[in-house]
């Protein structure tokens, strides 16, 4: 029923009809991969599943994320594997694989413009993007830089690489791009740290004065290394604004095991689940969901993933539902704060890798 989906606003529905068909949706999901993934299977036997209890999202089973780092898992044959994607990982750490097929690629794809288009307009826009052009080089193979820079591909009417492949910012072709799009919209794309120490750090030491306001400037993850130099979501966000005028910021947070099903920042600085997906803390005590406003542990679900069994997953992240259907923005369903990783849980955000092995 995935086309219901499609004909609504991305963040149209309310609690009770999203949960509706969340719920529809999510059981057949957990049905078909039970069917093709004999280790999916296993799983919902060792916790007892019987799709008869399951009444709302949180009944479906939540598989811990980490499993996809110990073992290949697929719902499809192997032969129609179209790409492998892979999550970050510091050097000597294992790393997530995640399988996709054609169907369920284009349905990414398809989802990212909905959500995106819901912030930026529905046009395509060209997308300023900073990292190098040799993280899309194997195409059958992505890391989870490779692969968010590749979902966006389809969004984008053209893509700039504002860096080189040693990491050094190309200022020719940074200009080249604003005087091509001076008072035209645009799409800034980069990896906190990235634009942090790539960008914004290169422009302040080589003097280089320029005009992005009217680019929306979109970010995910790397606030923890940010953080740790004293550089707050708010001193970032000033810094950029005050160099080069950026003032849309689009922060989200996301996964290589859902790719997709990002969840964006509204302009109040939420981040919000939209119709495809949706969020549940979980108490590490119990794991039982924890009411709104309670810190906890991340449940990450999504309509997307078809070829692989990531449409409930346990992260390793904390957070809290910050409220639901009542943002200010307009914007119905859960919107959330993300608080970090868990203290025991490896470092394996995508800008935060990066900083550890190249900061």
């Amino acid at each position: 029923m995935i086309e219901a989906f499609h004909q609504q606003n991305p963040y149209g529905l309310d609690r009770m009809e999203k949960g509706r068909m969340l719920t529809e949706e999510l059981k057949e999901l957990t049905r078909f991969h039970q069917e093709h993934c004999p280790e999916y299977a296993n799983f919902l036997g060792m916790v007892g599943y019987d799709a008869n209890k399951v009444h709302v999202p949180a009944d479906i089973p939540f598989f811990p994320v980490r499993l996809f780092k110990q073992f290949d898992l697929l719902s499809i044959d192997r032969r129609d594997v179209f790409k492998t994607m892979t999550s970050s990982g510091t050097t000597g750490q294992q790393v997530s694989k995640i399988f996709v097929d054609r169907e369920t690629a284009m349905l990414q794809q398809k989802v990212m413009l909905r959500i995106l288009g819901d912030f930026w307009g529905k046009g395509r826009l060209p997308m300023l993007v900073v990292d190098t052009p040799a993280v899309l080089k194997d195409r059958k193979s992505f890391t989870a830089r490779g692969a968010a820079i590749m979902g966006l591909q389809f969004a984008a009417r053209e893509m700039v690489f504002v860096l080189n492949d040693d990491m050094t910012l190309n200022v020719e072709r940074l200009r080249a791009f604003i005087e091509q799009y001076r008072g035209k919209r645009f799409v800034i794309f980069g990896f906190t740290f990235l634009v942090w120490q790539h960008f914004y750090q290169a422009l302040v030491r080589l003097g280089e004065a320029c005009d992005l306001s009217d680019g929306f400037l979109m970010t995910g993850g790397g606030w923890k290394k940010l953080e740790s130099e004293a550089v707050s979501q708010e001193e970032f966000k000033r810094r950029l604004e005050e160099s080069c005028g950026i003032c849309h910021f689009l922060d989200h947070y996301g996964m290589v095991e859902q790719t997709g099903a990002i969840y964006a920042e509204c302009e109040c600085g939420h981040l919000h689940a939209s119709i495809y997906s949706d969020v549940i803390i979980r108490n590490p005590q119990n794991w039982l969901p924890c009411p709104m406003g309670q810190r906890g542990i991340v449940q990450v679900l999504s309509v997307l993933p078809r070829s692989y069994p990531g449409h409930a997953l346990l992260t390793e992240d904390e957070g809290v539902v910050l409220g639901e259907d009542d943002c200010p923005c307009g914007r119905k369903g859960k919107y959330i704060q993300i608080l970090g990783r868990m203290k025991s849980a490896e470092l394996r955000g995508c800008s935060d890798t990066y900083a550890a092995e190249f900061g």
